[in-house]
């Protein structure tokens, strides 16, 4: 026990972060449409944590279901250039949503779209990683969405990719980031599916990921609005623990589990970084 209790406590000496909410997280459930007040705590946390002196990068889905809501579309769409049209019409407004509460707090967001090309082509990911930098060192949260109306890869594998828990991992490889935090509409990992089975236990810390996990991961998402699945959060760790980064899934209900995490107390699951760089994490995207 006191050894979990010892890597909680590291967690308060994380330098970067990187949070990602999933769509699922910023919708009513009811609507569909932008829950305002839960964004305006997520960016008040964040903001929060740049004052207190550490770079903070948000993740943030949902512009398709943004477009689709605008659109009046009830249905999701299931024509690949419906979603793209609903991608860039939403991606604009969710980010001017953003820009609007992020100026409430005195603080400059900066939009960064990234698609798989970004990622396996050395030289885009080094321009990314120096942009990255860049906006960080200006004092400057850059919210990153996956560039959905010129990339199909997201859209069309979204099972695979996940919900941008993938991207979010990717992006904590590409800039350093030591802790990576997946807001999800679970409290964290259970050894099977708490909606289903009543004696799936909690798990409070992984140290290593192995084959027994990766089959616990079998896709578990139960939401309408958001696509990512157990397994893709599972590939996400390991794609930010090899990069040396621990990451920890929470509920994304109460964004304050953010501030918890980075306090030290027990909450969501950890994964413990265990980095390995001879392993290529891009072979994991």
């Amino acid at each position: 026990v006191e050894c979990m209790e010892k890597y909680r406590e590291q967690l308060k000496n994380k330098k970067r972060i990187v949070v990602k909410i999933g769509s699922s997280s910023l919708m009513h459930e009811e609507t569909g449409r932008l829950d305002l007040l839960k964004m305006e705590r997520l960016v008040r946390v964040l903001v929060d944590i740049k004052n207190s002196g550490k770079d903070v990068i948000l993740v943030s889905s949902g512009a398709i279901a943004v477009g689709r809501n605008t659109l009046g579309l009830v249905e999701r769409p299931e024509d690949l250039s419906v979603k793209q049209a609903c991608a860039a019409i939403g991606q604009a407004k969710l980010m001017m949503v953003y820009q609007k509460i992020f100026s409430e707090y005195n603080t400059i967001a900066a939009q960064i779209l990234m698609t798989k090309n970004t990622i396996t082509n050395q030289v885009s990911r080094t321009n990314a990683k120096n942009t990255f930098d860049e906006l960080l060192k200006l004092g400057v949260i850059p919210v990153v969405n996956e560039n959905d109306t010129v990339s199909t890869y997201e859209i069309e594998q979204v099972q695979k990719f996940g919900d941008n828990d993938r991207l979010s991992a990717i992006v904590a490889s590409i800039t350093g980031a030591d802790l990576l935090i997946l807001l999800s509409d679970i409290d964290g990992m259970y050894t099977d599916d708490p909606n289903k089975n009543h004696d799936a236990r909690f798990i409070s810390i992984v140290e290593k990921i192995d084959d027994k996990l990766m089959n616990m991961g079998k896709d578990s998402s139960g939401s309408g609005v958001g696509t990512g699945g157990m397994a893709a959060k599972i590939v996400a760790a390991q794609i930010a623990n090899y990069s040396g980064a621990d990451m920890v899934i929470t509920n994304g209900n109460d964004v304050l589990n953010i501030h918890r995490i980075i306090a030290g107390e027990e909450v969501g699951t950890l994964f413990l970084q265990h980095e390995n760089r001879d392993i290529d994490v891009l072979s994991l995207v």
